[in-house]
């Protein structure tokens, strides 16, 4: 391995993951350092994760964020690398990234659904909300073969991505293939004619934001119906409150002759879902004392209740976690640190995950300012001949390949 003259040379990065939190502490190392060499790693072959397949294809400004991003790789000299699994499975180990590069930032975010946890969860028709969003935008690891939700499914939970969920449900088909969402899959969701939305919370406690609940009012042909309003309002916080209010005024502004119904049911937690061969309902049972249930017939589930790592990620954070780690920080281990979802846990939006890169990006440049981290290892030059295969790596002297590339593949 060829040492470079570390007293004269920015340190090389490799950045493991090109969604919201990858993208971001490239933006800020490249701040510090202009003539490092920044390479971002990914095991799809465009960028942009979360931002791709994450979001609801009809919120656009959250999309466009990634145009911002492209501008890494169109002007700012980072180099993407495309369809590279960094990990075990791969020529290209951890272990072997860390001896080419200075700095190596884990951004591979939270990719499985978390389980709902109750018998009869393992049904094929209980979809998690992360497989459903990749479902809609076009993800290459799945399929929409074998995905049916019937005329009635019951969404678990009640943050922002259920709110997606019920938003999109309930789009008319036309639109979502203006989307670009699958034929297919836009046949599956036109059956659905009703939602019932369970979660644990009363609604002045529920998760979601008040400006997401009012958007629903824009659905047209829907009948809104709530329990568990008022029982305990929250009157002395305003945000609170107003979260029970975008409820009522669904429920008191939506037409009763309505085709389709969407139920909320605050206070309850799942308990069981029914079915043998497929799921037939589910049963809740009351957060309170009270000893209640709540019985709803459902053909499908779709739990909206959280991410977590996958079981076979390649990259597990707690097994490169050193006894000196500090999550805290996102340092796992001489220069190997963590970003985003990864570092903290599955929380925050995409601004949070910009005001999370940029701490990390602080105590890296801090760590080489100081000394305590020393730089002089080559880089990609190191590991070239290891990703024969993968999407050609952009050149920093031909950004315009990569902009080409993204347009060809999406």
């Amino acid at each position: 391995m060829a040492e470079r003259n570390a007293d004269t040379a920015a340190p090389t990065v490799a950045i493991v993951g090109s969604g919201p939190s990858g993208c971001y502490i490239a933006q800020f190392l490249r701040k510090r350092w202009r003539d490092a060499e920044i390479t971002i790693f990914d095991r799809l072959p465009v960028p942009h994760g979360l931002i791709r397949y994450g979001v609801a294809p009809d919120h656009h400004g959250t999309k466009a964020v990634a145009r911002q991003f492209d501008r890494l790789f169109e002007r700012d000299n980072v180099r993407f690398v495309g369809e590279v699994e960094v990990g075990e499975r791969s020529p290209l180990t951890l272990e072997r990234l860390r001896a080419a590069f200075d700095i190596v930032v884990l951004a591979t975010g939270l990719y499985a659904d978390r389980p709902l946890g109750v018998p009869g969860a393992q049904l094929p028709q209980v979809y998690g909300s992360g497989r459903i969003t990749r479902l809609i935008n076009g993800h290459p690891d799945e399929t929409v073969e074998d995905v049916t939700f019937g005329t009635r499914a019951v969404i678990v939970g009640h943050g922002n991505v259920s709110i997606d969920l019920v938003r999109i449900f309930l789009t008319q088909p036309e639109t979502l293939e203006q989307l670009g969402v699958d034929p297919a899959l836009v046949a599956a969701l036109s059956q659905l004619d009703h939602l019932d939305v369970v979660g644990r919370s009363l609604p002045h406690s529920a998760k979601f934001d008040t400006a997401m609940a009012r958007e629903l009012s824009k659905v047209g042909d829907v009948r809104f119906r709530a329990d568990g309003i008022g029982e305990d309002s929250g009157a002395n916080d305003p945000a609170a409150q107003a979260k029970q209010d975008a409820i009522i005024e669904l429920v008191e502004n939506s037409p009763a002759e309505a085709r389709r119904t969407v139920h909320f049911h605050f206070g309850w937690t799942p308990a069981q879902v029914s079915g043998t061969e497929r799921v037939e309902g589910i049963r809740f049972t009351a957060t309170d004392i009270s000893g209640a249930e709540l019985r709803l017939d459902a053909d499908s589930i779709c739990t909206a209740i959280g991410f977590s790592e996958a079981a076979n990620a390649p990259l597990r954070r707690s097994e490169h976690e050193s006894p000196a780690a500090n999550l805290d920080t996102g340092y796992l281990d001489q220069g190997l640190y963590c970003v985003g979802w990864l570092r903290r846990g599955p929380r925050g939006t995409i601004p949070e995950n910009r005001a999370d890169a940029r701490m990390v990006a602080d105590i890296i440049a801090g760590a080489v300012g100081t000394g305590d981290l020393t730089i002089g290892k080559p880089g990609f030059a190191d590991i070239e001949d290891l990703i024969s295969g993968a999407v050609p790596s952009v050149p920093v002297s031909d950004p315009a390949t990569l902009h080409t590339l993204v347009k060809e593949l999406s």
